[in-house]
């Protein structure tokens, strides 16, 4: 039987009865909206029926990046090791212009369903698709679980339940809505979500800036004094390289940045919409609604170490235990003795942020069963009913395999999520940006790139995290390949690697057909597209004499 988890937490655990209020008719409203969009055709339940408008998916973008890890973990992660963890803000934000200037459009003009069908039909093969759906569900597992890990936390505050029973109660309303409304539904609650998650973020902070008499307008900017005080206190803060090298910020940041470019259930808000354009303008609002966020986090790092270490901490705050370190937003709040009904708010938001990103991550991988496993490889005539039936049945599945994972989570939570981020980068981020760019990549390049990813990222994180901690050795298997290839930072080599082998092995067989390298081209076609075509639409019609 699993040992229950005991959080060293200077979180004040215990039922509060506003903050109840507030999550209970948030996750009433999140359940209402999904009913209210239910739906019945596959077009919704994958893409919205692509009638998705560019600013209410910029917020979805925000909603589905704003996670716990983003919410709770990144302020943790700068209190706990210094400007080190500035590495996620810059490597989560930078990955948002390569988007946006070299994939968001383009794949928008290809116009599939989900990331596997890209690859599925830009590489023109079964093999292809199958592993790129695999690996979809790997990473929508191993990102979904450092969601279940802030909920668990979460509910610990509002609810004075145990870790075990907040997970489960949330991750159950979480599967309930996301199968029963879809994309369409998602994306409305992802919409809500975001106000309720920035307005709960920037509320804690500002409320704590005045109540300390820290700030008056912009904490971001008048945190200065705090932030020389933190470091007066502690000298690491301001060292970033003090607990590992510069290779080792290089390598995370880097990871981060192809990452965000390689992960499908980002790839996916692409498709909602109708046309490049929208795509673009998505991207670009999404930015604007992820930057107000991570502005916040240095400063609650520097509010928040300073308030730790006046109280719990005894003087020192950046070695506080994790689970102090995953809620140091919420802590916050407790310990600038904000009122009980705001520092609830800011609870419900993370929560928020937990919900939207974990609805994204298993509409992904239903998408990635129902459609490119399900319908492609093993039944193309299935009928719309049976793809629903799969789809609602692979959330519920993932949805039970995360809550299980979640109720021990091998690492904190901004861990969890670089993990995930260095598979997508290794394994994904190669394939689409060649199959996007470089008309002359072919299937055997694709999949020969794809298994040298898998084993670079993978075996990355069984050598440093996955094996050590359920075997209860407490260093790396092999300590020497750790220390250049961390399972959260895996990518710096195994990008370059594996675009070498696509290249290499695309030039030594034969090329792809001409309709492939035709359906390439339009996706850069100068020619605006209609709304709802796809590349293939213009590519079976003709296209234009640029297009050749």
């Amino acid at each position: 039987m699993m040992d229950p988890v005991v959080l060293d937490s200077a979180l004040d655990i215990g039922f509060k009865t506003v903050p109840t209020l507030i999550l209970v008719g948030m996750l009433a409203l999140f359940l209402g909206v999904g009913y209210f969009f239910r739906v019945a055709a596959v077009d919704e339940l994958w893409v919205a029926g692509r009638s998705i408008g560019s600013v209410e998916n910029g917020m979805a973008i925000g909603a589905n990046w704003m996670s716990a890890a983003s919410y709770l973990g990144v302020a943790g992660l700068i209190a706990t090791i210094g400007y080190f963890g500035l590495a996620y803000v810059v490597g989560w934000t930078t990955g948002y212009f390569i988007l946006l200037i070299f994939m968001a459009a383009q794949f928008r003009r290809f116009g599939k369903y989900t990331a596997p069908d890209f690859v599925g039909d830009r590489f023109y093969s079964d093999w292809a698709r199958g592993i790129a759906a695999f690996t979809t569900l790997v990473i929508a597992f191993v990102y979904a679980v450092g969601q279940a890990s802030g909920m668990g936390l979460m509910s610990q505050y509002i609810f004075g339940v145990s870790y075990e029973t907040g997970v489960i109660l949330l991750m159950a309303v979480t599967i309930g809505y996301v199968a029963l409304s879809g994309m369409l539904g998602t994306t409305k609650n992802m919409a809500i979500q975001y106000i309720i998650l920035i307005i709960a973020f920037t509320l804690g902070l500002y409320a704590t800036g005045w109540a300390q008499g820290w700030s008056l307008a912009v904490p971001y900017l008048e945190a200065g004094p705090q932030v020389a005080e933190a470091a007066s206190l502690e000298a690491q803060l301001v060292e970033p390289f003090a607990f590992t090298s510069y290779y080792g910020w290089i390598a995370l940041t880097f990871s981060l940045i192809v990452g965000t470019c390689g992960l499908p259930h980002v790839l996916v808000r692409f498709y909602t919409v109708d046309n490049e354009r929208t795509a673009r303008w998505s991207t670009v609002w999404g930015l604007f609604f992820i930057c107000l966020l991570y502005w916040g986090t240095a400063t609650y790092a520097a509010f928040g170490g300073l308030l730790y270490a006046d109280g719990p901490g005894d003087g020192s705050f950046m070695d506080m235990p994790g689970g102090d370190a995953d809620s140091i937003v919420l802590l916050t709040a407790q310990l600038a003795e904000l009122p009980e009904w705001l520092v609830g708010l800011v609870a419900a938001g993370a929560v928020a942020a937990a919900l939207a990103t974990t609805a994204g991550l298993f509409i992904t991988a239903s998408s990635a069963a129902a459609h490119d496993i399900y319908t492609n490889l093993y039944k193309e005539n299935a009928t719309q009913r049976e793809q629903l039936i799969v789809g609602r049945s692979t959330i519920l599945g993932i949805g039970i395999l995360t809550t299980i994972i979640g109720l021990n989570p091998p690492a904190l939570i901004g861990e969890l999520v670089a993990m995930s981020f260095a598979i997508a980068g290794s394994i994904f981020f190669p394939v689409f940006f060649l199959g996007l760019w470089w008309e002359k990549t072919t299937r055997e390049g694709a999949i020969a790139g794809m298994l040298v990813g898998m084993v670079i990222s993978f075996g990355a994180i069984l050598n440093d995290t996955a094996i050590p901690m359920y075997t209860g050795v407490e260093t790396a298997v092999i300590p020497e390949v750790a220390a250049y290839l961390p399972g959260t930072a895996s990518a710096l080599i195994g990008v370059p690697v594996v675009f070498a082998v696509i290249i290499v092995v695309s030039l030594l067989t034969e090329e792809p057909p001409e309709d492939v390298k035709r359906l390439v081209r339009q996706c850069h076609s100068p020619e605006p597209m209609h709304q709802m075509d796809s590349a293939e639409d213009v590519a079976a019609d003709g296209g234009s004499p640029a297009d050749d």
